[in-house]
């Protein structure tokens, strides 16, 4: 068995500029599904997967993350004298007892590699996670994303990457990885290509925003040369992981929601809605009126 994971960085300091003018002053990780911003998801399947302490990598102009984990005394006064106490609970409690919220500062926009080393003082030399908020993972009926890879990871000592199965067309959307073959959900990564071509990539297994990573990632990651726009990129670091370290491609149980794209949001908004216990009838019945209306002018 190895040593559990306890820490998940999230890199939340980019521009979110597919969602402007939206997120010209909200981060996209605030956008919302339904009534909770993407990064809550986020982080309550970290919590899940037993981390207890969350490392947000911000940069010096996005307080509203900051903001949400932090006590709102006015508004808790003002609910507690309305009497609305169940909406106090969900404002006064975004992380339970004996979870720690810690925010390091990304000094400049360097790629999601440098994004990630810069919560090496905090992570030390552990197993961490690292976890892009805007891939929303939905395991409606079991363990998530990230608890999945960490039970792996603890059974088997290797770092955990999420892949998902995506058509042969878009590859070149992705950094895809070549396997041995898989026992159960997960299998030895040989090789891994940025992008590629679909006649020239090695799979259609493409890798989707869950980590778990080995502590040897910071130091490969301060030796990985800066690559298109000066940035340094995560997957160069892993790829001389895999030189030195056994690292897993994992199929995770359940659906990815692509929310750093309009359509991906949209489509777990409606998830969402459709499974939210209070709205799915209501919800449902707008969506077929929508549809109806959509038919008729169509036809018009």
């Amino acid at each position: 068995m190895s040593q559990r994971i306890r820490k998940a960085v999230f890199p939340v300091a980019g521009l979110g500029t597919r969602f402007l003018p939206a997120t010209k002053t909200v981060p996209k990780e605030m956008l919302p599904i339904v009534d909770r911003p993407l990064i809550q998801y986020a982080v309550d399947e970290a919590i899940e997967a037993g981390c207890d302490t969350l490392i947000f990598v911000t940069n010096r102009h996005k307080h509203a993350i900051g903001d949400y984990f932090d006590k709102a005394y006015e508004l808790e006064d003002r609910l507690e004298a309305a009497g609305k106490h169940e909406l106090l609970e969900k404002i006064r409690r975004p992380l339970p007892e004996g979870v720690r919220a810690i925010f390091v500062t990304q000094p400049e926009a360097r790629g999601l590699g440098h994004a990630v080393l810069c919560a090496r003082p905090v992570v030390g030399d552990e197993p961490f996670a690292v976890m892009l908020p805007d891939d929303l993972l939905w395991n409606r009926n079991g363990d998530g994303a990230l608890k999945q890879m960490a039970d792996a990871h603890a059974a088997t000592g290797a770092s955990m990457i999420a892949v998902q199965d995506v058509p042969a067309e878009k590859t070149a959307s992705y950094g895809i990885v070549a396997t041995d073959p898989f026992e159960g959900r997960h299998g030895r990564i040989r090789s891994m290509v940025e992008k590629p071509r679909p006649e020239d990539a090695p799979s259609t297994l493409a890798v989707v925003g869950r980590y778990v990573l080995d502590g040897r990632i910071f130091p490969l990651l301060e030796d990985t040369a800066p690559g298109a726009g000066g940035e340094i990129q995560l997957t160069d670091a892993i790829a001389a992981l895999l030189e030195e370290k056994p690292v897993h491609a994992y199929r995770f149980r359940g659906t990815r929601f692509d929310c750093g794209t309009h359509l991906g949001l949209i489509e777990a908004t409606i998830s969402y809605a459709l499974d939210n216990e209070k709205l799915s009838e209501q919800a449902a019945a707008l969506m077929r009126n929508a549809l109806d209306e959509l038919g008729v002018r169509n036809l018009e």
